[in-house]
């Protein structure tokens, strides 16, 4: 499965047509991404990223919304975690 993270453009690094870059921020982190197919993206837009490339625009809105249910996923994962550490009821664990 691929995954494509929203992320907001912070600064341009490169405009090049072909090997743009720029600095995009994914919740406090920032990463250069090549923005080749993104070019008319502006700072403080709304990008999606996969593998290092903007591959699409995207609203505030619509990244907001994908974040929150990424973060929603992380907290299931987490509590899924926990409880295969509890074990099954009446299990013992010496």
């Amino acid at each position: 499965m691929c995954l494509g993270v929203p992320g907001r453009v912070v600064k341009w690094l490169d405009r090049d047509p072909t090997f743009g870059r720029a600095v995009v921020e994914f919740g406090g982190i920032r990463r250069e991404c090549h923005m080749a197919c993104v070019p008319d993206v502006e700072v403080g837009d709304y990008v999606v990223v996969h593998a290092g490339i903007a591959i699409s625009r995207i609203n505030e809105q619509e990244a907001e919304r994908a974040l929150k249910d990424f973060a929603a996923i992380d907290e299931l994962q987490q509590f899924e975690s926990d409880e295969d550490h509890l074990g099954t009821p009446g299990e013992s664990h010496s």
